[in-house]
């Protein structure tokens, strides 16, 4: 690291990824919104999911204004974020075989849904079986992670494979495994993560191409507005009312 401030150079490398993420995810981002327009336009239902800090980008287009409605959260109990303590239990239960199924058997998915999986590695357990179990419930997958893991990592999951092979579409962040963007010659270890800022930018780029592609076919897309601009409340209810049955997190 040499010319620039560390926040010049932090924000250098994340807007890098930014840029290389849109020329080179166009296809897949315009792909993963169609599937999710279809499946709104079908009657299905809308999930995301995320474990640890992965959990931020799916937790970002639940329940948010400017966002689809329609977007659940999946929740997997100890590892969605760092709320739980010890924080380090929520990485172990990642690595846990069987944890994924009895989330999926205990949640309202079912075929005809579209499910997101953010899993920066994808190399865990949990979002392995995750993608595994709902294909075979006949829900579309959608997985956001960094492919660069599948290639410079092994897999935790006993088949040894990764979410990007168990997915409809994938969308790779282009992290670098370790996920640290700067390195310092008096600093032992590298620093500044960028995998948020990326995923939640693909996240976001994702759910305005459902919006759109709804739009172009004629559908008002379900869109949550602020709850503090005016009107906010009444529209919001509008539209809470008319999909009560496809949003989970009001209940």
């Amino acid at each position: 690291m040499s010319d620039g401030t560390p926040a010049d150079l932090f924000f250098d490398a994340a807007i890098g990824l930014l840029q290389r993420v849109r020329e080179e995810e166009a296809e897949a981002i315009t792909a993963a919104g169609t599937l999710l327009a279809d499946t709104v336009a079908a009657g299905g239902r809308l999930f995301a999911f995320g474990a640890g800090h992965s959990s931020l980008a799916a937790q970002d287009v639940v329940y948010r204004a400017g966002g689809l409605a329609l977007m659940n959260l999946l929740a997997v109990p100890g590892v969605v974020g760092v709320d739980v303590t010890p924080a380090t239990l929520g990485s172990a239960l990642e690595r846990v075989d069987g944890l994924a199924s009895a989330v999926l058997d205990s949640s309202p998915l079912r075929a005809g849904d579209a499910l997101v999986i953010i899993s920066l590695s994808g190399r865990n357990a949990l979002p392995v079986e995750m993608a595994l179990n709902a294909r075979a419930l006949g829900v579309r997958v959608i997985g956001v992670t960094s492919v660069a893991y599948a290639t410079e990592t092994s897999s935790r999951h006993s088949s040894g494979t990764f979410l990007r092979d168990h997915c409809d579409i994938v969308l790779d962040s282009k992290i670098a495994v370790g996920d640290a963007e700067l390195t310092l010659d008096t600093i032992p270890a590298p620093f500044a993560p960028a995998s948020t800022v990326v995923t939640s930018a693909l996240m976001q780029a994702v759910m305005a191409t459902t919006a759109a592609t709804l739009a172009d076919r004629g559908i008002e897309p379900p869109l949550l507005r602020s709850g503090n601009v005016d009107g906010g409340h009444d529209w919001n209810g509008r539209v809470m009312t008319e999909y009560g049955d496809r949003i989970f997190y009001r209940h």
